[in-house]
């Protein structure tokens, strides 16, 4: 076809969503007029979005999902696109979480929003309101986006999930007592899925701890590395293989050095008694 563009799904979340409906609208050989067509748009309308000029509202990926018979798929990546409270990278490192094969992740005072409950989300996302860094809109897509990412994790097959938590996001309270006990209840019930590994790095690692910050580390199901590191103003997102390989490898050091799953789970048993008593 003369003059198509060229997509590349890895420039942004818009571009991989454009990416992702050229090629379901190619597989069926539709042109952009038919598919608009379907979805009750027009063809402008989805060379914009094919293109990446123009973001996907979530009723047209829902859609387009309906077009396609994908589930909910392009609406749950589109939801990335439109993120607007999120650190730079953040958003693309959710697209390519959503289908990762292998998923590591190492965090440090607070719950990774893959185990997070409601409540403990929602009393970050409202303490971040009454600080003024949201508005409420905001505060609401935040607590949305927890329950997105972890309703992704149920996909067959799933992927395995590794986590290390550093021990200050056991000791450091959010909300109330309630809300932390049933937050660490939570932590036990991810370490009895099978396809899952839990981990604390307790305090007393000190110098062998190799991280100070939050790591995500993905393995696609092409088994391509990635990993994204963030600070607490900006976040990068790594695809070059030979540059996650350390972090991996450090990674691979951080859980030799952490306690055992069983000893972590004992420990979290021991946290959540100290807060019933």
């Amino acid at each position: 076809m003369l003059n198509r563009k060229e997509l590349d799904p890895e420039k942004s979340p818009s571009a991989a969503f454009g990416h992702r409906l050229r090629a379901l609208r190619d597989e069926r050989g539709w042109t952009q007029d038919e598919l608009a067509e379907r979805i009750g748009c027009s063809a402008t309308h989805i060379s914009a979005i094919e293109t990446g000029r123009r973001p996907p509202t979530r009723r047209f990926a829902a859609g387009a999902d309906r077009v396609f018979g994908t589930g909910d798929r392009l609406e749950r990546q589109s939801s990335a696109v439109r993120r607007t409270t999120l650190l730079e990278g953040f958003p693309e490192y959710l697209t390519q979480e959503a289908c990762a094969a292998e998923i590591r992740l190492y965090e440090v005072g607070v719950m990774p929003g893959l185990i997070q409950t409601k409540e403990y989300a929602t009393v970050l996302a409202q303490s971040a309101l009454k600080r003024g860094a949201v508005t409420p809109e905001q505060a609401d897509e935040r607590v949305q986006l927890i329950a997105e990412r972890q309703a992704a994790l149920h996909r067959s097959p799933p992927p395995l999930v590794f986590i290390v938590l550093d021990e200050s996001c056991l000791r450091w309270h959010i909300g109330s007592h309630a809300v932390m006990d049933a937050q660490l209840a939570r932590l036990i019930e991810f370490a009895e899925l099978p396809n899952t590994v839990l981990q604390v790095a307790p305090f007393n690692m000190g110098e062998r701890r190799p991280f100070d910050l939050p790591v995500y580390i993905l393995t696609r199901q092409d088994r391509a590395l990635m990993s994204y590191a963030e600070s607490s103003h900006r976040g990068h997102l790594e695809r070059e293989s030979t540059f996650v390989l350390p972090t991996l490898t450090a990674y691979h050091q951080l859980q030799a050095e952490a306690l055992p799953q069983a000893a972590s789970v004992a420990l979290i048993n021991q946290v959540r008694k100290g807060i019933r008593d």
